[in-house]
């Protein structure tokens, strides 16, 4: 073991006592003077160790605190290591899908493109075909309010035609009915009142009138003709028309007036005509005519068929003046 310097000196001084011819005072001046800075320089020196042992103790645990954060640094980096490289895996199939998503949209967008385009296209003609849809609409609508006018007129025109209608069948009707009560003695097989066609016919037979060829009337007719007449003075908006006719047996007695059967019911017609006329009925509502044997109402194949045949029909007709004039105006409207 190595001796401390203090030690070193005393020997050295005790040795200078020791020694013959002592050392002189200068020499022991100057020892004392080493040895106080020795022990100066030891106590510096102590300071110096206790300074660097303190520094070494912060020193290791500073060491030990870096140890430490090296590690949780190296194991943040570790992690952020994983992480980047998770990012930058997630990153590249993000580019990735990014390109692949930007190639489809190309061409999804070339294609909506030209989809939009034929939408385009075709809402230009739907727009188009709906102006034309717009404008018949616009047409109809006039149309119809212009048919609806004419249906008000023309139910206006329809309610006066029923109106007259009515009142033209009430007037058959009453004069039906008036003549069928004036002739109330000589209805029966002989004569006939009856309703057709919107007319009155007086079905008047051969045998009530007339001898067998012969145009004159007989007085039993001359007193059915005159109780018609006074009827028709009472109905002077009826016009009587005389028709004569006749079965299908040739004429056997002809003379120069008298060719035929057309002949023999024109002048039994005109007979009964000029009778009426006599009775009191104006000449201009009564028309003869004859119709010889070619409207016959049974067929000719026995007696009693052919005396139906041979017969004079009065057919009576009220004027149809106003039901005339409402179809006249009915003709003359608007749209006919």
């Amino acid at each position: 073991m190595k001796k401390p310097a203090s030690h070193l000196l005393t020997l050295a001084l005790l040795s200078a006592l020791v020694l013959p011819g002592c050392v002189a005072s200068k020499k022991y001046d100057d020892l004392k003077a080493r040895q106080a800075s020795t022990e100066q320089g030891k106590a510096e020196a102590e300071r110096q160790h206790r300074t660097a042992v303190a520094e070494l103790r912060k020193a290791t645990d500073a060491l030990a605190e870096m140890r430490l954060q090296n590690r949780r640094l190296a194991d943040d980096s570790a992690q952020t290591g994983n992480a980047l490289r998770r990012t930058r895996q997630l990153y590249t199939q993000l580019t990735d899908s990014y390109d692949k998503l930007l190639k489809n949209s190309d061409r999804e967008l070339a294609n909506k493109s030209s989809d939009y385009n034929k939408v385009a296209q075709d809402l230009a003609r739907r727009e188009a075909e709906l102006g034309q849809l717009d404008a018949g609409l616009r047409k109809s609508r006039a149309d119809i309010d212009k048919l609806n006018a004419d249906l008000k007129t023309r139910e206006a025109r329809l309610a006066e035609l029923e109106k007259a209608l009515a009142e033209k069948d009430k007037a058959v009707n009453d004069l039906r009915a008036s003549v069928a009560n004036a002739l109330r003695g000589f209805q029966g097989t002989d004569l006939q009142v009856k309703m057709k066609d919107g007319k009155v016919y007086v079905s008047l037979s051969e045998q009530l009138l007339f001898k067998t060829g012969s145009t004159k009337v007989d007085p039993k007719g001359q007193e059915a003709l005159k109780q018609l007449a006074t009827v028709l003075q009472q109905q002077p908006d009826v016009n009587v028309v005389v028709e004569g006719h006749t079965d299908n047996v040739p004429f056997s007695r002809p003379t120069a007036a008298m060719q035929d059967n057309w002949d023999l019911s024109v002048l039994r017609a005109t007979e009964i005509a000029r009778l009426l006329t006599t009775g009191g009925v104006q000449p201009d509502r009564v028309t003869a005519s004859g119709r010889s044997q070619y409207v016959p109402v049974a067929q000719n194949d026995s007696p009693a068929n052919k005396a139906l045949n041979r017969r004079t029909e009065i057919i009576l007709t009220p004027k149809l003046n106003e039901l005339l004039k409402i179809l006249d105006s009915n003709s003359a409207a608007p749209g006919k």
